[in-house]
């Protein structure tokens, strides 16, 4: 009973203390996503061969707008398989932000995103040079879906910083005290070797994670790095193919379901590959 009295107020001190940090980090990413979004959407129409770069600077912003945008930009005929990629694999989710919500993690973010960064640009120059044609079907340009996620520009911006924060809260606290029991059942060195730390499997269990489109996918990874549990290149690697709903509003705008599963698989290659050499 005492153990989870402290196993309990751990988590809650634990993440109560990011609090304030998430809620600022998105107050400004709310503010950037209502007013750089048609600036973004003009960039990537209009970069060209310049894609994969430009899409995995403006993929490494932490929020998940840039891969949705990207994935009904693809979908329209706009912009190549390459760039979709390249924003899908900078994408961070909330995994950045819960690192600058955590004052001891912050010096983790820089090698994070400049690694993804990287990742990013091979992946997309690489996929737009030799499997471009066996990836992607022909398109009718134009043929854009205006699904943009749950970002709702009804609410104003303290409103939508606050629904999100609560809900990566909720998220945070659930998995943090899940790690904190764990870690105090069996100690991290176990949590490690059952998630097959010091392995070259770690990297692709995490990419698999990673595929779900969903935050939470975003706070294990990131939850599990911070604890010590995995290392920088399966949280890297995981990462990688987390493309927040990108992944999801794809397979629903994009008709071509064999397609929709290059993409992934693509996706998955890349970011287990870059687990492995990392």
């Amino acid at each position: 009973m005492e153990m989870m009295k402290d196993i309990l107020t751990d988590t809650g001190m634990d993440v109560l203390k990011m609090l304030p940090y998430l809620f600022a980090a998105f107050v400004l990413i709310e503010a950037l996503e209502r007013y750089s979004g048609t600036y973004a959407k003009r960039v990537l129409l209009k970069v060209g061969k310049a894609g994969p770069a430009v899409g995995a600077l403006l993929g490494c912003i932490p929020q998940c707008g840039f891969s949705v945008m990207a994935a009904n930009l693809y979908a329209g005929g706009i912009i190549s398989v390459g760039t979709l990629l390249s924003v899908f694999i900078a994408t961070s989710d909330e995994a950045v932000l819960i690192m600058l919500g955590n004052p001891d993690a912050i010096a983790e973010v820089w090698p994070l995103i400049a690694a993804k960064i990287v990742i990013a640009v091979l992946a997309g120059y690489l996929t737009d040079l030799f499997l471009a044609k066996w990836i992607s079907a022909p398109k009718e340009t134009g043929n854009l879906c205006r699904e943009w996620g749950d970002h709702n520009e009804e609410k104003g911006i303290l409103r939508s910083a606050w629904d999100h924060t609560a809900r990566i809260f909720v998220f945070l606290l659930l998995f943090t005290g899940v790690l904190n029991l764990a870690a105090e059942v069996f100690g991290m060195e176990r949590l490690s070797a059952f998630l097959l730390g010091d392995t070259i499997f770690q990297p692709v269990i995490a990419a698999v994670i990673g595929l779900i489109p969903n935050c939470a996918a975003s706070v294990i990874l990131t939850q599990l790095y911070l604890g010590g549990a995995i290392t920088f290149a399966s949280v890297a690697a995981g990462l990688s193919t987390g493309a927040g709903a990108g992944l999801a509003v794809l397979c629903r705008v994009n008709q071509d379901k064999r397609e929709n599963l290059k993409v992934i698989f693509t996706l998955f290659g890349f970011g287990a590959a870059a687990g492995l050499i990392l």
